[in-house]
């Protein structure tokens, strides 16, 4: 995780509870209070006054600070479930577009990839894209245990919707499969 600290005084104006929305904001999952406090340049010991002041804070609005002993996830409030539930309804009937599906390829024949990875491959940022394939059942978001990183798999339930019992049995997977490699290891190498 990129040391936030070094940017906390170039902004005097922010406070902590502005800055830790910021940050779980653009996570969008959940975040260990030690990478957070480590962010913010605090202590774990510190957080938890600035968890309740964005609690406070955010308590009339449509997100709310989801906390386990250790992390930290921004989420919709429970007041708007309704209101997100309809609007999830309406995603699942719509198709998962060119975004969907070249992110979806990208998990079936690399699978496990990252975050990272799938924005590298695309050249854009996955993030609605992956919730929106996750929210289908279609990729499960997994903790690499080597790593301790988020990456995404494929589910059972895609496998039956594309009517295999395995990936390899996809057309040309071999091929499909190298061709992702090759362009892996060039755009790597070309940064």
């Amino acid at each position: 995780m990129i040391e936030v600290s070094v940017f906390c005084d170039t902004i005097p104006d922010m406070s902590y509870d502005v800055l830790l929305e910021a940050l779980l904001f653009y996570r969008a999952s959940p975040v260990s209070k030690k990478q957070v406090a480590s962010a913010l340049g605090l202590t774990v010991d510190e957080l938890p006054s600035h968890i309740t002041t964005l609690r406070e804070r955010l308590n009339a609005g449509g997100t709310a600070v989801v906390e386990t002993d250790q992390d930290l996830q921004l989420v919709t409030s429970p007041s708007v479930s309704s209101f997100i539930d309809a609007v999830r309804r309406d995603e699942l009937r719509t198709d998962i577009g060119k975004a969907g599906a070249e992110t979806l390829a990208i998990i079936l024949y690399k699978e496990p990839a990252s975050r990272a990875e799938i924005d590298q491959i695309r050249g854009v940022n996955s993030s609605v894209t992956l919730r929106n394939l996750q929210t289908r059942g279609l990729i499960e978001r997994r903790t690499d245990r080597s790593s301790n990183h988020h990456v995404y798999g494929i589910t059972p339930q895609l496998l039956s919707h594309l009517g295999v019992t395995q990936k390899q049995e996809l057309p040309h997977y071999s091929a499909i499969l190298d061709r992702i490699e090759t362009f892996t290891t060039e755009t790597t190498s070309e940064t």
